[in-house]
């Protein structure tokens, strides 16, 4: 498959994050499909730890400057942008003071989870499709690493739903086992809901776990891919009773033969289809 815009939402990525499961696909897969010719874009949260000296971060004025409403507070978003050098693949940061200075990715130096990551998920949600649309690209294919992204496939199958810049879009959301213990603010439901999203698929996140977010971007994937051998039980039992398309795991070493091949077959093909 080659020609098509993808856009990669994720919330680690080598060499910017640690060595993951989750930034090494979110490397490594974008890479494939530009080699293969599509027009590809990355986009990930600019957190504290990130040395912008040493990766080349720089603000892209004309996208900053947006304020984004989370719940009844206006947040202000800026954009920074850098480049992996040995393949001139762009990467777009989202950032914010409020929510993505401090070091931690998601949790403070003493290991405890910081209690405002609900909001750091709405915001990294609607900062990255307020970006896009300034862009005026619109992506075929959205697909997202990581539980920070979590609610990106319900914000584009609801809050989204009517802009025609998404409307073709396919998502596809890759599942790990990248864990947190408890819960994200009982809150979160509520915040949503300020966005004007209704949807009873909503109960599913009343208790935040998770599991349950995961739940939750499975159900309004077109796809879901996992992206580690093994998954947790109640995941495996709640992708067979989905209607989504769900592709088995692929170690990262065979990433070019699974987009050549079985990937791109069971998967580009089918949203072509659906896209034509």
């Amino acid at each position: 498959m080659t020609g098509r815009r993808i856009l990669y939402i994720s919330s680690e990525l080598l060499p910017y994050t640690p060595e993951t499961p989750i930034s090494i696909a979110s490397s490594q897969v974008p890479k494939v499909m530009q080699a293969l010719g599509n027009d590809v874009r990355i986009f990930m949260p600019r957190y504290g730890l990130i040395n912008e000296r040493k990766h080349q971060l720089h603000e892209v004025i004309r996208l900053s400057g947006m304020n984004l409403t989370i719940k009844d507070m206006d947040q202000p978003l800026i954009i920074k942008v850098a480049s992996i050098p040995e393949v001139r693949l762009q990467v777009y940061f989202i950032d914010n003071e409020e929510y993505f200075k401090r070091k931690g990715m998601y949790k403070d130096a003493t290991g405890r989870f910081f209690e405002d990551n609900d909001e750091r998920i709405l915001f990294f949600t609607k900062g990255v499709m307020e970006t896009v649309k300034k862009l005026n690209w619109s992506p075929d294919i959205v697909h997202v690493h990581g539980w920070l992204g979590a609610c990106i496939p319900l914000y584009l199958k609801t809050y989204y739903k009517g802009d025609p810049l998404f409307q073709k879009s396919r998502i596809i959301t890759s599942l790990y086992n990248q864990d947190f213990e408890g819960y994200l603010s009982e809150e979160l439901v509520k915040k949503i809901k300020w966005d004007g999203i209704k949807n009873k698929a909503l109960k599913q996140i009343e208790l935040a776990s998770f599991t349950n977010l995961t739940k939750l971007s499975i159900d309004f994937s077109d796809i879901a891919i996992k992206g580690e051998v093994n998954i947790s039980e109640e995941i495996e039992q709640y992708l067979q009773e989905s209607p989504s398309t769900t592709l088995d795991y692929y170690p990262v070493e065979e990433i070019a033969e699974v987009y050549e091949q079985p990937y791109k077959e069971s998967i580009l093909e089918e949203i072509s289809v659906k896209i034509s």
